[in-house]
């Protein structure tokens, strides 16, 4: 497997023992929900550490939409066609198993896995994961992996109720739903394996300008759960139309000011660029202490 690298870099033959692996610092973007705007937010956060100076791998665990890889795609051809030259994360896309029997199938997409994770540590300080929007093998072995877990959710309780239960006639939050288990079971093999704990970090993505009733009640959810489940709550990205239109030139909102950009600046898109900035302060990277951000 040979990971798909900017020109700068020396290419990888791919084969490299797990037991090289430098341990880069892993970001998760995951839930088992499609529509919340994983893909965007992962391709944001990987061109904003790019842009900070670090070294970025990618690996597309969408082996049917396969969303991040086509905004890569889609990069590429951009800067091919108005001759700029961007930021590139070095890039990897897995393939789900062929194999019938389920023993042998999850063995050879760990094989996968890890191959790819040493792949990329030969050139990346970071990885950012791309999970799939269900519970499939590789998403379980990405979430144990993380140091940080990013869950983008949409402001309503029909995303809250991927992390947990709503009385429909208190809202009163109940019991963890699915995905927190396997939140709960990722931290847990983390903690076993590596002694170090996995940064949970929940997004409300997509908000309302509105503040309506419904938006109260599920912040406040948020914050009971919160507390109750051990996550953190990030500010999210508002309701943009900003984010459609850039996906076919594979731009993200950093790109705009670049020369040949296809959007004109806007203090829309300053805005937008803030709730960014919001973002990862919050994410406390390690990477970026004490950094100023280059945008």
């Amino acid at each position: 497997m040979k990971p798909s690298l900017p020109e700068q870099d020396n290419e990888t033959d791919g084969h490299s023992s797990p037991d090289l692996v430098t341990s880069p610092y892993t970001i998760v973007v995951g839930n088992e929900k499609g529509g919340a705007g994983k893909s965007t937010i992962a391709f944001h956060v990987a061109i904003s550490l790019l842009r900070a100076g670090a070294r970025v791998g990618i690996i597309d665990l969408d082996v049917r939409q396969r969303t991040l890889t086509r905004f890569l795609e889609n990069r590429a051809k951009w800067c091919e066609g108005s001759g700029v030259e961007l930021p590139m994360p070095a890039q990897i896309a897995l393939e789900r198993s062929a194999h019938r029997d389920l023993d042998m199938a999850e063995a050879e997409e760990s094989a996968r896995w890890e191959a790819a994770v040493a792949a990329l540590s030969e050139h990346c300080d970071h990885i950012l994961v791309d999970a799939p929007g269900s519970d499939t093998y590789y998403a379980r072995i990405a979430h144990a992996s993380a140091d940080t877990l990013i869950t983008p959710i949409n402001d309503s309780f029909v995303d809250f109720d991927l992390l947990a239960q709503v009385d429909h006639a208190t809202l009163e939050v109940g019991q963890p739903s699915l995905y927190s288990e396997l939140v709960w079971s990722a931290r847990k093999q983390k903690a076993i394996r590596t002694k170090r704990s996995i940064d949970w970090v929940v997004m409300r993505n997509r908000m309302s300008t509105i503040n309506a009733r419904n938006k109260q009640r599920v912040g406040d959810g948020l914050k009971v759960l919160a507390d109750r489940i051990g996550f953190r709550i990030a500010p999210g990205f508002a309701e943009r139309v900003i984010y459609r239109e850039l996906f076919p030139a594979g731009l993200t909102l950093l790109d705009l000011t670049e020369k040949g950009s296809p959007v004109n600046f806007t203090m829309s898109h300053v805005a937008a660029r803030q709730e960014l900035r919001d973002l990862l302060i919050v994410l406390k990277l390690p990477f970026l202490s004490g950094k100023n951000l280059p945008f």
